[in-house]
């Protein structure tokens, strides 16, 4: 049976990558995105195993309207991807409560609500299921002029070690990937950036991973960029 997952935060670049992988390998795809636009593009490119449900994942009554809808359309879920991610560059002195608070919502409690979401689905079956977060250089080492960004990616890190211990021998994979580098978002085909398409890849390998053997982060660079 077509496995059903739901990619948090999808835009033009490695959400729209994912989403095309997953569906090449046979997946049902929930496209949740605050803008419909663009989502709704996409999920007319990859036809009937594809839908765009516009969600606002810092409500959580839209959250939990998201996953019903993507029940509804293609059952329960086996996949998340929490690929959502916010924050203004602004330094400390600039930036507001208000926008710290935000940057937080988005990557770190956003992904909560999603996680909860899915979890229901995934131990409701036979506790098999794949949770993976998109990290970024600032999750690992906070990045100067963007307290807001840094600190939604590290709470975002905390977040999936914790419950990848939690969830492992529940049978549910949880995994952090930390991009580590800008994406080429425009295909110039740049070595000094990440190819969506590859990254989209190493996240399916996630998926497919034997239990025996599962990735809690996996570390994304160009290859320039590793010596």
């Amino acid at each position: 049976m077509a496995r059903t997952a739901v990619i948090a935060g999808v835009g033009p670049g490695l959400g729209a990558s994912l989403a095309r992988k997953f569906v090449a390998e046979g997946c049902q795809v929930g496209l949740f995105a605050r803008s419909t636009e663009f989502v709704d593009e996409l999920a007319a490119e990859l036809g009937e195993d594809a839908l765009a449900v516009p969600t606002d994942i810092t409500d959580q009554a839209a959250v939990t309207a998201g996953f019903e809808a993507v029940r509804e359309q293609f059952g329960s879920v086996d996949i998340l991807v929490n690929h959502a991610s916010g924050g203004s560059w602004d330094g400390i002195r600039e930036l507001s409560s208000e926008q710290f608070e935000h940057a937080l919502d988005v990557s770190a409690v956003g992904a909560f609500r999603c996680s909860q979401a899915a979890i229901e689905d995934m131990l409701a079956g036979e506790g098999d299921g794949t949770i993976i977060f998109t990290g970024a250089t600032s999750a690992v080492r906070g990045r100067g002029g963007a307290p807001g960004f840094s600190a939604g990616k590290f709470a975002a890190r905390g977040l999936a070690e914790s419950m990848a211990r939690e969830l492992g021998p529940e049978g549910i994979h949880v995994a952090h990937v930390v991009i580590d580098g800008g994406i080429d978002t425009q295909g110039r085909g740049d070595e000094d950036l990440l190819d969506p398409d590859a990254i989209a890849d190493a996240y399916w390998t996630l998926v497919e991973q034997d239990r025996s053997a599962w990735t809690l982060e996996l570390d994304l660079r160009p290859h320039v960029e590793a010596f």
